[in-house]
């Protein structure tokens, strides 16, 4: 309930967007027909081999099974005022909480796909059971909820309830998918019924007030009026999902301007998946370049190696990574709903194969490992946190308990929610069929049918480099397409011992008359690979083929992101296993999925390979520029003047801004600069060099103690590393201060030491390529700016 708080305080205070989308791009016409109901185009029928998915998949359905549907159904009859004895859920499906319902859709859903490539009947008739009592609690109107239709009065007079239109979606969604993969018409009817129950709201406002209402988190309302739309084929449903079109997010990215910093990722993300959805429909050039520059800039900006998103749920600025880790970073709801509007973004162009990269990449190192493989029942995490501190719980938590997983009846987050539909709908995106052409997108071990053959993947894929797919032909002509991932170097493809042409980042096509024992192999040669952060080149992430690799630390993680030894890595026994020495100790290394109950830490300091020694930069600040001329000019901002010595700052606003990067890829550092205090303010900052209030280095002339401070920290440490000096520093006099980061860390006030802190727990290596550096100036927009002036600031490395 918490993160809803935050999101709703936030958006409540927002700027609303005033730009109007175009209707329609020039030539595009809408769909005319209704779809056929019961899987449709596109939807083989597929069966799970052995295999982790199918482990994950399994434990799901065993829940699908157990849940007690009255339970789920209590607050819906409730809500419509029929008679229930069952138990009320606990957590977010709790009588008092408004997101009540919303693990209902998600059961649908899950129920829908289980159902439907399981061929089960027993999930068929669950299904049916749980359509069945919805429609009984649906409304005279349509309205169908758990809570009370009044929560929708108080948001369309510009309160904030927890998410409602969420809520909503997620039944909504669940319906649609049970007609879509089961043909179920009675979902269809609620569905329709709950559609025209949003269009007698929804007509009654203007724009801006419907602009009003879409601050508060919606799910992809509209993307389920599109899928509505594609079966009924009526321009009123169009319209509906035209409706929560949001202007506030949706117009910067359509003019390809990335202004998701600071927004909430799961609140977005859902709302673009619907923008893909329209393109689909329509064809508007608007909805497309939203999704797919979106969808960019996520992926390579804002995206933590194993491809989940967001810290604390929210987005961070690009190329932010090592600078915002924490244990609640990759909410995993985030991830699932990407995942959707990857699969819809490569149906639109299927040329992009690196939308089958990402898929198969966040599939394998995020989706597969928030589930726990000791529970029966399929419990996952709400968050895949990433910060050296981090860990996935070995017992049932609080949503708010990061690392914690699920329960039976206790939690229902969005993430519980969410999983039921991830661990289900495996089967779905391996293949893609067209005419006479069968694509393989993901190496999952299944089997399905195509123009009489009987395909069949064999693969011990992600941990093992082959991928085996026998073909039972019947002697009938199809292509088979294979892609080939863009991460391997030198795969061969081979059918039936022959090679065929194969490129990474491509689909290799193979044409011929498929006869009863033929096989397709694929081999995928996996290498290690370190992979930098885009914010501190010294820090990496190892990988190997297609899999992230995580330090095991058991009960206990290293206090921040360690530095290893990479020249001591080795392969260790078993699949996909390594170790390497990290500070002095030899750590085990496992791809990270199969990382549960115990600390890890996935990112790496490595020493740089040829360390820099001497003057790093130098700022006289009689000028503004570098001395070296290696590093761009300082700028003045804020009422920043030249003095006769230094730079005059005000302490209302002036301050100096430096050059991005400046202490990237060194292991010691010496800072030194020379300030004057016309007055002092506890909490100013003489320098502040870092990416936002969590990751940075600074320097201040006074805290409540009474005591100059230098301190550092990097994002996921549970406090920062400082050193005080003995007393604050003077004012009215030019005092040089001097702090030296090593081993220790080193307070000197104009030459003599003030201050050692022996024992920090980061490095100067972990300070990375900083994006906002300053003079008189701190990360925190409520600490006071310097009064006073500064001179001769030098950052340099030594020996």
């Amino acid at each position: 309930m918490k993160r809803r708080s935050v999101l709703a305080a936030g958006a409540a205070g927002a700027t609303l967007a005033t730009v109007a989308p175009p209707a329609l791009a020039a030539g595009a016409s809408p769909l005319t027909g209704p779809s056929s109901p019961g899987g449709g185009p596109g939807v083989p029928q597929v069966r799970l081999l052995p295999s982790r998915f199918l482990d994950n998949m399994n434990r799901t359905v065993a829940y699908l099974r157990f849940v007690d549907l009255d339970r789920m159904l209590h607050m819906f009859r409730v809500t419509a005022g029929l008679p229930s004895a069952a138990e009320p859920l606990g957590g977010w499906e709790a009588p008092t909480v408004q997101l009540r319902g919303h693990t209902t859709g998600h059961l649908l859903s899950g129920l829908a796909q289980a159902a439907y490539h399981l061929d089960d009947r027993d999930l068929k008739a669950r299904s049916a059971a749980l359509v069945d009592g919805l429609k009984a609690c649906q409304a005279p109107n349509g309205y169908l909820s758990a809570f009370p239709e009044t929560i929708f009065d108080q948001l369309e007079a510009g309160k904030n309830p927890w998410a409602p239109y969420y809520t909503i979606h997620k039944i909504f969604a669940g319906l649609l998918d049970q007609h879509r993969l089961l043909g179920n018409t009675t979902a269809l009817d609620v569905a329709r019924r709950m559609a025209d129950w949003v269009g007698s709201r929804v007509s009654k406002l203007t724009r801006e007030q419907m602009q009003k209402v879409l601050h508060v988190e919606f799910g992809g309302m509209n993307e389920s009026f599109v899928n509505l739309y594609r079966v009924t084929g009526e321009a009123a449903h169009l319209e509906l999902a035209r409706a929560f079109d949001h202007d506030e997010i949706f117009v910067p990215l359509s003019e390809k301007r990335d202004t998701l910093a600071g927004r909430h990722a799961n609140t977005d993300i859902p709302k673009v998946v619907g923008a893909a959805a329209m393109y689909q429909a329509t064809g508007s050039d608007y909805h497309r370049t939203i999704a797919t520059y979106f969808w960019d800039q996520v992926v390579r900006h804002h995206s933590y190696v194993i491809g989940g998103n967001s810290n604390a749920e929210f987005f961070g600025p690009p190329g932010q990574v090592v600078s915002q880790l924490g244990e609640n970073t990759c909410e995993n709801c985030n991830t699932y709903n990407m995942l959707k509007l990857t699969e819809r973004l490569y149906a639109i162009d299927p040329s992009r194969t690196d939308y089958l990269d990402y898929h198969e990449w966040a599939l394998i190192n995020q989706m597969l490992g928030e589930q726990d493989p000791d529970s029966a029942h399929g419990n996952v995490t709400y968050y895949t946190g990433l910060s050296s501190t981090a860990s996935r719980k070995g017992k049932e938590g609080l949503v708010s308990d990061p690392g914690s997983y699920s329960s039976d009846y206790g939690n229902f987050s969005c993430d519980h929610g969410s999983g039921l539909e991830t661990h289900t709908k495996f089967a779905e995106p391996i293949y893609d069929t067209s005419r006479d052409t069968l694509s393989v997108k993901l190496f999952i071990p299944s089997e399905t049918t195509f123009r009489g053959a009987k395909i069949q993947i064999n693969t011990m894929f992600p941990y093992r480099e082959t991928v085996r797919l026998r073909v039972d032909g019947t002697g009938a002509p199809f292509t088979l397409r294979v892609r080939i991932p863009s991460w391997v170097r030198d795969p061969a493809l081979r059918v039936n011992g022959k090679p065929v042409p194969a490129h990474p980042g491509r689909f290799a096509t193979i044409r011929r008359v498929w006869r009863r024992g033929d096989v397709v192999t694929l081999h995928l040669p996996f290498r290690t690979r370190w992979l930098p952060a885009p914010d501190n080149p010294a820090v990496h992430a190892l990988t190997y083929g297609p899999l992230v690799l995580a330090g095991r630390y058991g009960a206990q993680g290293p206090a921040t992101l360690p530095t290893a030894d990479p020249r001591t890595l080795r392969r260790e026994a078993g699949a996909a296993e390594f170790s390497v020495v990290v500070g002095g100790q030899r750590v085990r290394l496992s791809p990270f999925l199969d990382v549960h109950h115990e600390h890890y830490n996935v990112y790496f300091a490595l020493p740089p390979a040829r360390p820099r020694h001497g003057t790093v930069a130098s700022y006289p600040l009689t000028g503004l520029r570098e001395a070296r001329r290696r590093w761009p000019d300082a700028v003045l901002a804020g009422g920043a003047v030249p003095g006769e010595r230094g730079i005059e700052l005000n302490g209302t606003g002036a301050h100096v801004v430096l050059p991005a990067g400046l202490p990237a890829s060194l292991s010691k550092l010496t800072v030194s600069v020379w300030v004057r205090l016309d007055s002092i303010a506890n909490s100013a900052r003489v320098f502040d060099l870092g990416f936002n209030t969590q990751s940075y280095m600074f320097l201040t002339p006074r805290t409540g103690l009474n005591r100059a401070r230098f301190a550092m920290k990097l994002g996921g440490m549970e406090a920062e590393d400082f050193v005080d000096a003995a007393v604050a520093l003077p004012v009215g006099v030019w005092t040089h201060v001097e702090i030296r980061v090593a081993e220790t860390l080193t307070f000197l006030i104009n030459g003599e030491v003030s201050g050692v802190n022996e024992s920090p727990k980061m490095g100067a290596l972990l300070l990375g390529a900083t994006q906002f550096n300053y003079l008189g100036r701190s990360q925190n927009v409520k600490h006071p700016f310097l009064h006073g002036a500064v001179a001769d600031f030098t950052l340099s490395a030594p020996k």
